[in-house]
């Protein structure tokens, strides 16, 4: 994402390889016996995970109870080492058709006989971790099977439901980038460029702030302010929501596509083609949206102007030129000077505006004034 390192994604499979079933249910000692002996009749093993060491003695209940049939056998993380060794060695060569674990085995252990996992209480495990348990079936030809199970009548969290969702909806072999963005937009992110750690990635969106985080990099890389007119975009920051609700566009894939098409537009046309596409395929636009799309239109005017930066308060808004540079500053005086009442000259060359007092569309207020300026710069002398 900075483009200090490059990336590259492996998305070939290993051959032979195929996807995991992924099924996600409230827990079902039916289903889950069924999975069970299913597997044991294939000539197949079962991983059963558990989020803590606790939960062990009642999946162990639960097996005998439920599935006398099959031999289990459990480890964690407290067991000493030569004992965990010994027991997933046993259950690797074959003497055990369960393995009941902590999340101990969710990296480097391949056990190519083993094509069915079921994850208990999978609602307390992150997304990447979910993931990477997985991984441990269907390193072989033969297909594998993954059961996340949660409590009967558990409410989950919101995230806790769209972690489920999200890791049963990807089930395409070489996901992992895949996954990793979905995770950045439901957990969000740190500030990469400083020492906060409390980035705006959800607000914005994965592409916007990318394009955001790329525009900061290269301000950094050239300082000396060699970059075309063609690559710098102004910077607009409001007291407002500029994003796509989650509410409006569920589908995270989509929303990316909408914000970089937005993030791409220099054209106010452009802006009304899509808000009228936005419309057709989701309904009437959210505030949020609106504010989004005229903040966009926003930023291509201020480029008309040369104005490099607007930052906008409870009571007004301060505009900057780019290189403190206007093209006909004798009628920008002028203009400064009509209005003295709300518009003002700082010393450090910002420009000062106050909003009128009865004034509640911010956006509206500034575009007003921007495209009396930009009128101002295209008069030649």
């Amino acid at each position: 994402m900075t483009g200090v390192r490059d990336l590259s994604i492996i998305a070939s499979p290993p051959v032979d390889r195929r996807t995991i079933e992924t099924y996600v249910f409230p827990k079902d000692p039916l289903v889950i016996r069924e999975s069970i002996l299913r597997e044991r009749h294939r000539g197949g093993q079962i991983f059963y995970v558990v989020p803590r060491i606790a939960d062990i003695e009642e999946i162990e209940d639960f097996l005998r109870e439920s599935v006398p049939e099959i031999n289990f056998i459990t480890v964690h993380g407290q067991m000493p080492t030569k004992q965990i060794e010994d027991r997933i060695n046993d259950f690797y060569s074959g003497s055990y058709d369960v393995l009941v674990s902590t999340t101990i085995i969710e990296s480097g252990l391949d056990i190519p006989n083993a094509n069915t996992l079921i994850i208990h209480r999978a609602d307390m495990f992150g997304l990447s971790q979910l993931y990477q348990i997985r991984g441990r079936v269907g390193r072989s030809k033969i297909k594998a099977y993954a059961y996340l199970t949660y409590k009967n009548k558990h409410i989950l969290g919101k995230k806790a439901l769209k972690r489920l969702e999200v890791l049963q909806s990807l089930d395409s072999l070489g996901a992992g980038f895949n996954l990793a963005s979905y995770d950045l937009d439901i957990r969000g992110s740190g500030n990469l460029l400083g020492e906060e750690q409390s980035g705006q990635i959800k607000e914005v969106g994965i592409e916007l702030y990318q394009n955001m985080l790329e525009e900061t990099i290269e301000g950094l890389k050239n300082q000396d302010n060699n970059i075309t007119d063609n690559e710098w975009s102004p910077k607009v920051s409001l007291p407002l929501s500029v994003l796509i609700p989650e509410t409006y566009i569920p589908d995270l894939t989509t929303r990316m596509e909408i914000y970089k098409r937005l993030s791409l537009i220099e054209d106010e046309a452009e802006t009304d083609e899509i808000a009228a596409e936005l419309i057709d395929r989701f309904g009437n636009l959210p505030t949020e949206v609106e504010t989004l799309i005229d903040t966009i239109d926003l930023k291509n005017i201020c480029k008309l102007a040369n104005i490099e930066k607007v930052d906008c308060g409870k009571t007004g808004y301060l505009i900057k030129f780019k290189n403190n540079e206007f093209s006909n500053p004798k009628d920008l005086i002028s203009y400064i000077t009509y209005h003295d009442k709300n518009i003002s000259i700082r010393p450090d060359q910002r420009i000062s505006v106050k909003f009128n007092e009865n004034n509640s569309a911010i956006i509206d207020n500034i575009k007003s004034t921007v495209r009396e300026l930009v009128e101002l710069s295209q008069i030649t002398n």
